[in-house]
């Protein structure tokens, strides 16, 4: 699908692609082996964070907001980019995905699950929209002063791609307090595991986005995870939400 550009394109600068391409992606997976969630260092440049938390306030990006505290989702709000994907959320999502297909493949064959996913993208999409998943679900998060997420997972219809990525758009201490992405994994007879990922601004966190496998002393089992973000303390945070999968 066609892109549109934030703006002009700076030569100088590696693209997303080549920026994805630089992450050390063994130890990538063998972080969302062991724990759920890995994090992806310097996806965006600070111009490119305020560049695309910038596009809040306008409405031509986008299909549809989101006020949480209507819907019991917590507080804030959010922001459904419509297609063409603007520059860079269209560049990450295609270059993101085929490295985190292989992990996906992984975890559905350790716990039982025979789908398979595709090496690109754009094979993967053909099918959601085949399912009648069509609207796009990459998204702009906007957190002010007492804001929060609840705990949730991002699931929009049947065909559901494992891995999703949040990408921080401010710089922490310096643009808000509080708002730590936080994690939860639920195991079988056994209590709730948490997680607390520090980002910096123009950082992301790959992390499962309903369950994961687990090994055990008889074997793989399946664990559930949920996600969200802690109370805003003070200031403004935005964060871009990747995930792989449009919504029916």
């Amino acid at each position: 699908m066609p892109r549109t550009a934030l703006r002009p394109h700076n030569d100088t600068l590696p693209s997303p692609a080549d920026r994805v391409a630089a992450i050390d992606w063994d130890a990538a997976a063998a972080e969302l082996d062991q724990h759920g969630a890995a994090v992806l260092p310097a996806l965006l440049t600070p111009e490119e964070c305020r560049a695309v938390a910038a596009l809040y306030p306008e409405d031509k990006p986008f299909r549809s907001r989101v006020v949480m505290a209507r819907h019991g989702f917590g507080r804030g709000e959010y922001k459904y980019f419509a297609y063409p994907l603007p520059d860079p959320v269209a560049g990450l999502r295609a270059a993101l995905y085929p490295r985190l297909a292989p992990v996906a493949n992984g975890w559905n064959a350790r716990m039982g699950i025979g789908t398979r996913y595709p090496e690109r993208h754009e094979t993967f999409l053909k099918a959601c929209h085949a399912a009648g998943q069509t609207r796009p679900t990459p998204l702009l998060l906007q957190y002010g002063p007492g804001d929060y997420n609840c705990l949730h997972q991002d699931l929009y219809g049947d065909l559901a791609f494992p891995l999703q990525i949040a990408i921080l758009l401010s710089e922490p201490g310096h643009d808000f307090t509080g708002g730590e992405f936080v994690l939860t994994e639920q195991r079988p007879r056994m209590q709730s595991r948490p997680e607390v990922v520090p980002l910096r601004q123009g950082d992301g966190v790959a992390f499962a986005v309903h369950h994961r496998p687990v090994s055990g002393t008889r074997g793989d089992y399946r664990v559930n995870l949920r996600h969200g973000v802690s109370r805003l303390r003070s200031g403004c945070r935005h964060t871009l939400g990747i995930i792989f999968h449009d919504a029916r």
